[in-house]
């Protein structure tokens, strides 16, 4: 069980700060309801989204519920591969690295789970209660991930010769996003830059032959 200790640790400390950013946020915070962390660069702003990470969307309600099996069937695909990386011992690093994307594809499973049966609505005006007595906003696998991370970095306008968006306004990063988020992106990241340490080929010294001298 050793080399499960520290994607365990890894992938629980994960999903509890993420989901306890999360209660926090659908608990004392309105929709659209925003705080400054750092100038006007870093801020906690409270979105939901029905579909992807980063708020992207995807075909409505029968959308939704094939989009959270699709997340069950993967958190599976990903839990199991995970499990036999650590029997096979392949890299630390690659294995921490499946940990994280595995945590936050977990994280956002949950939202999307079970947060319509918990929770009532956010609005714009109040916010949501935890177990209300008239039950929850959704029903099993159509619950909203909740989004909180906003870095609106830099703003400025797209040149007017510039293509489609000629003299319309730029803003970098406008997506909000949440810890789970973070951790599939980091994890994908990671993997991408370290792929040659983590894949390696071993090089195979050249056998030896005995060469037998064959006189005529």
């Amino acid at each position: 069980m050793k080399g499960y200790t520290k994607p365990f640790i890894l992938i629980i400390s994960v999903i509890l700060i993420d989901q306890l950013s999360k209660l926090w946020i659908k608990l004392n915070m309105t929709l659209g309801q925003e705080y400054n962390i750092i100038g006007d660069w870093f801020i906690i702003h409270f979105t939901e989204n029905n579909g992807m990470a980063f708020g992207l969307e995807f075909g409505g309600e029968a959308g939704k519920l094939a989009l959270s099996l699709f997340r069950i069937a993967a958190v599976i695909g990903i839990g199991y591969g995970l499990h036999y990386m650590v029997k096979r011992k392949y890299h630390r690093g690659f294995i921490l690295n499946v940990s994280l994307i595995f945590a936050g594809a977990l994280g956002n499973i949950i939202d999307s789970t079970l947060y319509g049966l918990i929770f009532s609505e956010s609005t714009w005006f109040e916010t949501a209660k935890l177990f209300p007595a008239e039950g929850g906003y959704a029903s099993l696998l159509h619950g909203k991930v909740v989004d909180m991370l906003y870095f609106p970095i830099f703003k400025g306008n797209f040149p007017s010769w510039f293509p489609i968006w000629g003299g319309e306004d730029f803003l970098f990063f406008r997506p909000v996003f949440n810890i789970a988020d973070s951790a599939i992106t980091v994890g994908v990241i990671l993997i991408l830059f370290y792929q040659k340490r983590y894949f390696k080929e071993e090089v195979l010294e050249p056998a030896s032959y005995n060469s037998e001298v064959v006189e005529d």
